[in-house]
């Protein structure tokens, strides 16, 4: 087995701060309830709204419409802010 060495090399700049947050939401279910018929009807839920507390099986399924959470159109909203200092 060889062995591996890894090096990371940290720029430091004074100059600029970056910082940047991301938001995730899921909106309207998509999921065709009449596939199985041959057609095409969504049932409506606007917005998920988890059934369960956060890390149980029950956060990932819709309390409006009881489907899983993949169903519902993800939504992700990223914000990057960037200051600027001049040098001195």
């Amino acid at each position: 087995m060889k062995k591996r060495q890894v090096v990371i090399k940290q720029r430091k700049s004074s100059y600029t701060t970056t910082s940047s947050s991301t938001n995730v939401r899921y909106v309207e279910c998509q999921k065709n309830h009449a596939a199985n018929i041959g057609g095409y009807a969504v049932d409506g839920c606007r917005e998920f709204m988890a059934r369960g507390g956060e890390g149980t099986d029950d956060a990932l399924t819709c309390a409006a419409c009881g489907c899983h959470r993949n169903f519902h159109r993800r939504e992700v909203q990223t914000e990057v802010v960037c200051e600027y200092s001049p040098p001195n």
